[in-house]
């Protein structure tokens, strides 16, 4: 049964009296006593756990420790328990120290404890137990199953039953996003918080989870986690099955649409931009085959792949060349080569013509024409043609020949 605050305390004198009557340490008289020092620390626990109170003394002169409870009730007084409640265990009692626990904390346990040593004055220290509440598992919630890419959905997480509040953060693959918090507090002194996120979601999101995660003091590693669906256009994608090569007139072309999409796509269609697809073309399925090209079917094919979501296409332009376009060629010319050999013609003329400079710069001479043979001694040039082509010969004259 618990007792009032002045009965304690008129308990708590009373045996300080019975102490003093029978000479037994701990006397009624209150003697100062200098540098003592009283501390007690503040205790958080996760409800249901245990919490331990510890009312310290430095310097003690045997001086009374008690602890009493946020209603000022004496729980411990030295190493007797007057208050019945069993949650209560003396953990360690000595002259410097008084440790009690408290298990199976509760949130009615929550509030000021105090912890005092009857010195004079009397000398007190508060404990302050903050019982701490995790939250349920936490509920993850989605406005669509399925979105398309493009459009915006919104995620909601609820974090139910805490204290304090928890917070909420989202991550989306490795990417931390930020969303809206509104905290509500319920009859029961507990929180509820929802977290709710809005995102524009494209194709590489599919399959990808979005993961809320809850922040709380009473509790780690506490999460939820959706994935998301998402639906986008078809990717299309043209494969050449044959030629392997130039499309040559005469020949077979062969060519597969490839489309992937979600949902899959379920039409495919061949057209050929600004004009009709050959009439002798073969389309299955997929697959556009023609055969015996010619010139005339040049242009672009375009195939064309649809689901719910929309219509993509890729395009083929195909152009056929003759039937002897590519065979035959001449081998490709090896530039470096014909460098190398211009290179070394080059040289060669080089050296060539430093040889005949410096062969005529050691042949110089005197050289003259037919007229100029007879020039000296004509009077006119008449005469000196006739003097050069009659032979007067100039025996004194050296003859030089250039070669």
């Amino acid at each position: 049964m618990a007792m009032s605050t002045s009965g304690s305390l008129s308990i708590s004198m009373a045996l300080v009296m019975f102490l003093a009557a029978f000479g037994l340490k701990g006397a009624a008289e209150i003697i100062p006593v200098q540098g003592q020092n009283l501390v007690t620390d503040n205790v958080s626990v996760v409800e249901g756990e245990t919490a331990t109170i510890s009312c310290r003394v430095k310097n003690n002169d045997d001086s009374v420790i008690q602890l009493l409870n946020p209603n000022r009730q004496t729980i411990y007084f030295r190493d007797m328990r007057p208050l019945k409640d069993s949650r209560f265990q003396l953990v360690n009692f000595s002259d410097n120290e008084l440790r009690v626990s408290l298990s199976n904390v509760s949130l009615s346990d929550e509030g000021r404890y105090v912890c005092q040593l009857y010195t004079d004055p009397p000398q007190e220290a508060y404990a302050d137990i903050t019982v701490l509440v995790p939250p349920g598992s936490p509920i993850i919630e989605s406005r669509e199953e399925v979105v398309s890419e493009g459009n915006e959905t919104e995620l909601s997480c609820m974090a139910m039953g805490s204290k304090p509040p928890a917070s909420i953060t989202w991550m989306k693959g490795d990417q931390e996003l930020q969303g809206e918090s509104t905290v509500e507090e319920t009859y029961d002194r507990m929180y509820t918080v929802t977290s709710r996120l809005t995102l524009t979601v494209s194709k590489e999101d599919d399959g990808v989870p979005v993961i809320c995660v809850i922040n709380h003091p009473a509790v780690k590693d506490l999460m939820a986690q959706k994935y998301l669906e998402v639906q986008y256009k078809p990717e299309v994608k043209i494969i050449v099955g044959y030629p392997d090569g130039l499309t040559r007139e005469g020949e077979n072309l062969e060519l597969t649409c490839k489309a992937i999409g979600k949902p899959q796509p379920h039409r495919i269609n061949w057209l050929k931009v600004d004009d009709d697809v050959p009439s002798h073309a073969v389309i299955t399925g997929s697959d556009l085959f023609i055969e015996n090209l010619n010139k005339s079917y040049n242009g672009t094919y375009r195939c064309v792949a649809s689901n719910l979501v929309g219509d993509s296409f890729d395009d083929y332009i195909l152009y056929v060349y003759d039937s002897r376009a590519g065979v035959g060629s001449p081998q490709k010319i090896d530039h470096a080569v014909i460098g190398g050999v211009v290179a070394v013609v080059v040289f060669i003329m080089l050296c060539l013509l430093i040889i005949l400079g410096r062969y005529f710069a050691r042949h110089k001479g005197t050289y003259f024409t037919h007229e100029a043979k007879g020039a000296d001694d004509a009077a006119d040039a008449d005469t000196a043609i006739i003097n050069a082509e009659g032979g007067h010969s100039n025996s004194d004259t050296k003859k030089e020949y250039y070669i």
